[in-house]
């Protein structure tokens, strides 16, 4: 039986245990006997790491001690799959550039909408936008059969490196309200090889309505599958 692992807290906005317990049921009918930690200090434990396939990390922003993250790392680097959505992977610990180096892409910012329409709550930054589709991603397991989609929500801003394997973009356009002048194009799905571990990135998920979305849900939850210890390793 596979082993995952769900770390969940950071900041409440993301609702880390509402959000993660909408894939618990998923995790467990594909056979997968999961342990839940409200604290990253689990990954510190070597021996408990040693077993786990699949990490889901959802904590956003909050802080890593040095013993945790190198357990993170050293679990990934040795074939633990890793994957989450949204702030609780691509916004977490902010400081630690080893954990932005092991994702390699990070939360920079969300534009907001036009500063006459907004109304000082997170919908300010609530943007119709689109999810496209790469070549790559159009053939990938994590993503193949999916169309381009559209979503109204948070549109994450990512700064990354080009370790990582991009299954699908959103572009930020030009606004006049913005200091850009030109498009910018942000990986919004993304996997990444460490070592012999498999890493998923999805961008979409600030509120549980998004996870329920059907191409957003269903990334994730293959994207836990194709991380996993026991894909990567067949």
């Amino acid at each position: 039986m596979p082993n995952a692992l769900v770390v969940r807290g950071g900041w409440e906005g993301h609702r880390p245990v509402e959000a993660t317990d909408l894939f618990l049921p998923f995790l467990a009918g594909h056979g997968f006997d999961v342990r839940i930690s409200e604290s990253t200090t689990v990954y510190g434990d070597a021996r408990l790491m040693a077993g786990i396939d699949l990490i889901v990390q959802c904590v956003t922003m909050s802080e890593i001690e040095r013993e945790a993250l190198d357990g993170l790392r050293a679990a990934v680097a040795a074939g633990t799959g890793f994957t989450g959505w949204h702030g609780g992977i691509a916004d977490s610990f902010r400081a630690s550039s080893d954990y932005l180096q092991l994702v390699g892409g990070q939360f920079a910012t969300h534009p907001g909408k036009e500063p006459g329409a907004r109304c000082g709550d997170e919908t300010d930054n609530f943007l119709p936008h689109t999810v496209d589709l790469t070549p790559l991603g159009r053939e990938h397991p994590v993503t193949a059969g999916l169309e381009d989609f559209e979503l109204t929500t948070e549109q994450y801003w990512v700064l990354h490196d080009d370790l990582i394997d991009v299954l699908a973009t959103t572009t930020h356009p030009v606004q006049p309200w913005h200091p850009w002048r030109r498009p910018i194009t942000s990986p919004a799905i993304w996997t990444r090889q460490w070592g012999a571990g498999r890493i998923v990135v999805t961008t979409p998920g600030h509120s549980l309505d998004v996870l329920g979305h059907p191409s957003v849900r269903t990334v994730i939850e293959r994207g836990m599958l194709w991380a996993s210890r026991t894909a990567s390793a067949s």
